[in-house]
């Protein structure tokens, strides 16, 4: 078997652009048999040639074909020296908080997904791990509250939910000038949009259950990391935590990844017409979508982004009109997650983020009235009629 610099540094997927690579992969197809869908290899272990020959492969909860190709396809969208695929959003964090030991300093965004702050105060912090989580796009406030145990910067960009935007590249020489790893949740925007390896982060996770994925039938995360030393520690967690992606789910998440381009090509389409049509509302407050050209964030956007990606939030004018959209959408669904093809709608303070302190919540205007909404891909007039049927 080719080792990974092989597919990475091969011509053909070099002189590819990123619509024809989610489409082919690392692979491509499977090499023992030609099947253009690649295999999923349901199996626990691996048959040893003899005591001196040995294969790639050994045990499944250490490497899997199918697992392997989902990886290197990562790392060549992602630009990354080596890729792990877990069974959660969660889980990709989880892994990436393990590099972090007693004594440690993490810095995170202050707006950000619920289940990563329970995972700081819930598990970092009483192992002795200290953290702070702080507005990034304010360089000055990073640089001061930076401390001499300070290791880690974890930044989440465009932000959950309120759709802030931190400047990765400006972090990173803040970061990698006291020796600090950053950390992006690239999950918004995914690799068609956003490369954070490129502009200097060390490591990019996905929960691949949402834009990756694409349709809403499988849990998966996804680690990318740019310097094979930080690889080799997230391999011996993976070994230990038994984490790894089982075969079914990462052959899901390939061919979810085949229909990338198109789908955060529609997502982005949608979501600017739908947007639009919220802010000339007459119930709605305020919009927050980072393809707005006031919005405050929109150069750095233009910056470090090819996209808006599909992501809204917005500010109903009361809690009855709130309750008339959640509860009178018919095309559109109020659940959790997002990412998906089918448009999804949610109730931050309620559902994605009562793991946030409620002064928190306030600070970051993450109120009862803020509603979320995943652009999906369907017709966008009839996602909008849906939206203006529902505040009749």
């Amino acid at each position: 078997m080719k080792n990974f610099k092989d597919y990475k540094n091969n011509d053909k997927k070099e002189n590819l652009k990123l619509e024809s690579i989610v489409v082919h992969g690392a692979n491509g197809v499977d090499p023992y048999t030609g099947s253009l869908s690649y295999p999923i290899y349901q199996t626990a272990t691996f048959k040893h040639p003899s005591i001196e020959d040995r294969t790639n492969y050994n045990y499944a909860r250490c490497i899997n074909p199918t697992r392997e190709e989902l990886e290197r396809t990562m790392c060549i969208l992602e630009d990354g020296e080596r890729g792990f695929a877990v069974n959660s959003g969660m889980a990709a964090v989880s892994l990436v908080f393990s590099l972090l030991k007693k004594g440690d300093h993490i810095i995170l965004s202050d707006d950000i997904y619920g289940g990563t702050v329970r995972c700081v105060d819930e598990v970092l912090n009483p192992i002795g791990i200290e953290s702070n989580r702080i507005d990034l796009r304010n360089l000055d406030l990073l640089k001061s509250t930076i401390k001499e145990n300070t290791k880690m910067i974890f930044i989440e960009t465009p932000s959950n939910p309120m759709m802030r935007v931190a400047d990765i590249k400006a972090i990173c020489d803040i970061a990698h000038n006291i020796g600090a790893l950053v950390v992006v949740d690239n999950t918004f925007l995914t690799p068609y949009f956003q490369r954070p390896l490129t502009l200097g982060a060390d490591i990019v996770l996905h929960s691949g259950t949402k834009y990756l994925g694409g349709h809403n039938d499988v849990l998966a995360g996804v680690v990318v990391v740019k310097d094979e030393s930080i690889g080799d520690k997230l391999e011996i967690q993976m070994y230990i935590n038994g984490a790894g992606l089982g075969p079914m789910d990462s052959w899901i998440l390939l061919r979810g990844i085949k229909t990338l381009a198109l789908r955060m090509k529609k997502h982005e389409e949608n979501a600017i017409k739908v947007a639009n049509f919220l802010r000339n509302h007459e119930h709605i407050e305020e919009v927050y979508f980072v393809g707005f050209e006031d919005h405050s964030d929109y150069e750095t956007t233009k910056k470090q982004s090819t996209g808006f990606g599909g992501m809204i939030s917005f500010r109903v004018d009361n809690m009855e009109n709130v309750n008339k959209i959640l509860n009178k959408i018919k095309l559109i669904t109020f659940a959790e997650s997002l990412g998906g093809v089918e448009s999804l709608i949610t109730h931050p303070i309620s559902r994605t983020h009562t793991e946030v302190s409620e002064e928190v919540r306030n600070e970051l205007g993450i109120t009862d009235t803020l509603l979320r909404l995943s652009v999906g891909i369907e017709d966008a007039d009839d996602i909008i009629n849906d939206l203006k049927q529902a505040l009749e």
